[in-house]
């Protein structure tokens, strides 16, 4: 049995879903719902999944599947419905839109989940955090899991990714000689650094003369992701 606001959330995934082909955002379900915040709303999609009502997606920031409805199925209570349209991302730190559908318009932006500043000391698993989410264009997202993080520090900067910036993360474990990864070290530093190999050693290089290139055994280095695309808010 459901209670009122799960039952509520669920009629309206439904109908953004009929209506637009793609499930509402989580402002727009905070405000349909007269929720202070988003992390109620988290709690009653968790609510929704574990009575058998509705799935996240893998590998989709905030995709979700209806599995089924109640047996006394209703429209949500009067309500003034919030216009729900996807549209292109303006500020990639504000409010996030809906995720990539087949039925979606080409414009539609993908969601990721915005992990948080890459810092020393915090593996990218600590960061997590899908309460928030960035925008951004489908031309910078491929096949796979993906996730974004803010960059701290200028290590980077002669290769273009300067402090504060948001780089858009593709998971994986390993990377092509060459390639800016998101790097684990001894299982407690995260950085974000070419990486390079060299025999039985992995280069971690910065892309700044006034850092130095750390080198590593192969078992103290675990790669989390690969640069695959960067955002800057000016």
């Amino acid at each position: 049995m459901l209670t009122r606001k799960q039952h509520q959330l669920l009629m309206f995934i439904h109908e953004c879903m009929q209506d637009h082909g793609v499930p509402p955002s989580f402002d727009e379900m905070k405000d349909a719902l007269a929720l202070k915040s988003k992390s109620g709303i988290h709690r009653l999609i968790t609510g929704l999944e574990e009575r058998g009502f509705l799935r996240r997606l893998p590998h989709r920031a905030r995709a979700l599947e209806i599995l089924r409805l109640p047996d006394n199925m209703e429209p949500m209570e009067s309500r003034s419905k919030p216009s729900f349209s996807p549209r292109l991302v303006e500020s990639p730190r504000h409010e996030s839109v809906a995720t990539v559908s087949p039925k979606a318009p080409k414009t539609t932006t993908f969601q990721l989940p915005l992990y948080g500043r890459i810092a020393a000391g915090t593996p990218i698993e600590a960061l997590r955090d899908e309460s928030n989410m960035l925008d951004v264009p489908p031309d910078l997202v491929g096949s796979g899991d993906h996730y974004a993080l803010e960059v701290e520090g200028d290590s980077m900067i002669d290769a273009g990714i300067h402090d504060g910036d948001l780089v858009i993360i593709q998971r994986c474990a390993d990377a092509e000689n060459g390639a800016i990864v998101v790097a684990l070290v001894d299982r407690e530093e995260v950085t974000l650094k070419r990486l390079r190999r060299k025999g039985a050693s992995i280069a971690l290089e910065p892309a700044n003369k006034d850092y130095e290139t750390r080198i590593f055994g192969p078992d103290r280095v675990r790669v989390q992701g690969r640069l695959v695309g960067l955002i800057r808010k000016y």
